[in-house]
């Protein structure tokens, strides 16, 4: 094992993002979940900007600031920054996310995550998410491994299965309490200890 790579929502940030629904329907009760989903998705491959999602599902005024609200309301998941210390003196650490471009920058950049990390792939940059098999070849190349070489960490097995059949090693972080039948952690300190990471 050379590196580590890391999904964001429900892995680095302790929301899966299973709340942005919730989250409008505080607004908008009316809205379908397909309402909602649809623009978060086009931004999260890069086909509009992050404040075009919110004036799609119909808010209006400062979208700036209900932007804002809303990412003010994700935190880190616990011992995350512990282990990104720990991980980064043995191992290559890469970020891959599905995400809008605005969104990753901002939480990046309010956490400070971007110091650990030796690439962002982010599909809202890129174009293309998450299964599609060239976000995790990308991540590779830009470290400088094989996938055999990675370790994959990400809370959904559709993800977990893509980067398996490239040859990467997945363990699923448990935020989601989903049924999985291969290497399953369920905090940072149980995947420090599943790595062999120390100080």
């Amino acid at each position: 094992m050379k590196a580590i790579v890391l999904d964001m929502y429900g892995v680095v940030i302790r929301q899966t993002g299973d709340d942005f629904v919730p989250h409008v329907k505080k607004t908008f009760p009316e809205k379908s979940v397909e309402e909602i989903y649809t623009p978060w998705l086009r931004a999260d491959i890069g086909e509009i900007p992050s404040l075009k999602i919110w004036e799609l599902i119909g808010f209006t005024g400062d979208l700036a600031r209900v932007e804002k609200e809303y990412l003010d309301t994700l935190e880190l998941a616990d011992g995350v920054l512990d282990f990104l210390e720990k991980a980064k003196k043995t191992y290559k650490l890469a970020l891959l996310s599905n995400d809008s471009s605005e969104w990753s920058r901002y939480l990046r950049d309010k956490f400070g995550l971007e110091k650990y990390f030796e690439t962002v792939c982010v599909s809202g940059d890129l174009k293309m998410a998450k299964p599609d098999p060239r976000m995790f070849l990308l991540a590779a190349e830009r470290l400088g491994v094989q996938p055999a070489d990675c370790v994959y960490v990400d809370d959904r097995r559709s993800n977990l299965n893509a980067a398996e059949s490239l040859g990467m090693r997945p363990i699923l972080m448990n935020s989601r309490h989903v049924a999985y039948e291969g290497e399953t952690v369920s905090d940072f300190p149980a995947l420090t200890a599943a790595l062999h990471l120390s100080d």
